[in-house]
């Protein structure tokens, strides 16, 4: 079973991979085809559909943990849940934009600044505390939670649901049911 730290981390390594990918890649400014800007699009719904899972899957148990363990834990949560508010606003204006739209690099640009931030508090600021507290069980046991939970979370933001672990087990599923009827709808994500 892998912990905590190893599920966020691959999270992140696959987030940062993808920014990478987005900064080098061809866009409309630079020329890029019209099959280049569906690949860049496409590639923009896999990035909003992955931090929407990561980031509902934190809110409903990282963050929580992260609150009762840490001495700091309400300030850091505090801080990080206002960056993911901030990001689940962008990425929901990137999801409805096209890719041959200036506002769709501007978006990018916008999240691919604040992921990197926010990667570099999680890690820097919040892990090595959490590390110290968590026995490997614990870690182990943290894990599987966020694991599971990306599994049956929504794949789209939702900023104007409350970040509140009750509101997101409660009504999560209900939205997710919907995000999937949606994408599978439209074929977003295929």
């Amino acid at each position: 079973m892998a912990s905590v730290f190893e599920i966020l981390g691959w999270d992140h390594e696959e987030v940062k991979r993808m920014l990478s990918e987005f900064e080098t890649g061809p866009t409309a400014a630079t020329g890029a085809s019209a099959d280049q800007l569906a690949l860049r699009k496409k590639m923009a719904q896999a990035l909003v559909i992955g931090e929407s899972r990561h980031e509902a899957a934190e809110e409903m148990y990282f963050w929580p943990t992260v609150r009762e363990r840490l001495p700091d834990g309400d300030q850091l949560a505090d801080l990080a849940i206002g960056q993911e508010q901030e990001a689940k606003e962008v990425l929901a204006r990137l999801d409805k934009a096209e890719a041959d739209d200036p506002e769709f690099e501007d978006l990018l640009a916008k999240f691919i600044s604040a992921g990197r931030e926010h990667i570099a508090f999680e890690e820097a600021q919040v892990w090595p505390g959490l590390r110290v507290v968590l026995t490997e069980a614990e870690a182990a046991e943290l894990g599987d939670k966020l694991e599971q939970a990306k599994n049956k979370a929504s794949t789209r933001p939702h900023p104007h649901t409350p970040a509140l672990p009750g509101v997101l087990k409660s009504t999560g599923p209900a939205a997710a049911a919907v995000d999937k009827v949606r994408d599978a709808m439209s074929h977003r994500g295929d």
